[in-house]
């Protein structure tokens, strides 16, 4: 599959994010998965995939300190679309020794305790997500961050051995948000109090106007770094 990677990125060129959802779905129809941190990215796709497949896989990380808002998210958005949401969570064991060897808020004392941290409460549990699976589809846009501007439509998780899909790469704050208006989907509240991104409670903050979309997530590192590994590229 790695081979394709180009040939698909040209393929897709000028398709529409519908077209490009609809091929990937009936291609490889039990064996793709949203993966979904239920930001608004995350929710334009749950729409759209839905739409398409509604037996398609959907799931999510519950890291165990996420918002309120966002488990109620969850809920709601079960409700609307008639699905079951996928969560996966950490090894309690492996949560239980991190916490008790360096503290419950570790990430605040380096970068290398944040990735722990990361890597125990995300990567771990992603990658059994990932199992039996060809295609995770990822809300990526380029514009969200330094580390984003140059992914592509299409690409291969080497990491993982897999393809990433990243159907909203080309869209822009202002799509995205039309797109939800228009149809009305549920969204984080926290959205409309600043957070334009949403990950763990004690790793969030609101942002300030004129702020990086990507500001309020882990704002005291250098924003070069601003990755939990998910998209380790």
């Amino acid at each position: 599959m790695k081979e394709r990677i180009n040939d698909l990125n040209e393929k897709f060129q000028e398709a529409t994010v519908g077209e490009v959802l609809s091929w990937f779905l009936n291609e490889f129809k039990g064996k793709i998965a949203l993966s979904s941190s239920l930001g608004a990215e995350d929710q334009v796709l749950t729409e759209m995939v839905t739409g398409i497949d509604k037996e398609a896989t959907v799931f999510t990380l519950d890291t165990g300190r996420l918002f309120p808002e966002t488990y109620d998210l969850i809920h709601r958005t079960n409700t609307r679309y008639g699905i079951k949401i996928k969560v996966f969570f950490p090894e309690a064991s492996r949560v239980e020794e991190m916490v008790g060897e360096k503290g419950i808020n570790l990430f605040y004392e380096s970068i290398e305790n944040r990735k722990l941290c990361c890597h125990i409460r995300k990567i771990e549990p992603l990658k059994r997500a990932f199992k039996g699976l060809d295609v995770w589809i990822c809300g990526l846009r380029r514009d969200q961050s330094v580390t984003r501007h140059d992914m592509k439509l299409v690409e291969w998780d080497e990491a993982n051995g897999l393809i990433k899909l990243n159907p909203l790469i080309e869209w822009t704050e202002k799509d995205v948000w039309d797109y939800i208006n228009e149809n009305k989907i549920p969204y984080n509240p926290l959205h409309d109090k600043g957070y334009p991104s949403i990950g763990c409670q004690p790793c969030t903050r609101a942002i300030m106007k004129g702020e990086d979309v990507r500001a309020g997530r882990w704002w005291w590192e250098n924003p070069d770094t601003k990755e939990c590994g998910l998209h380790k590229r």
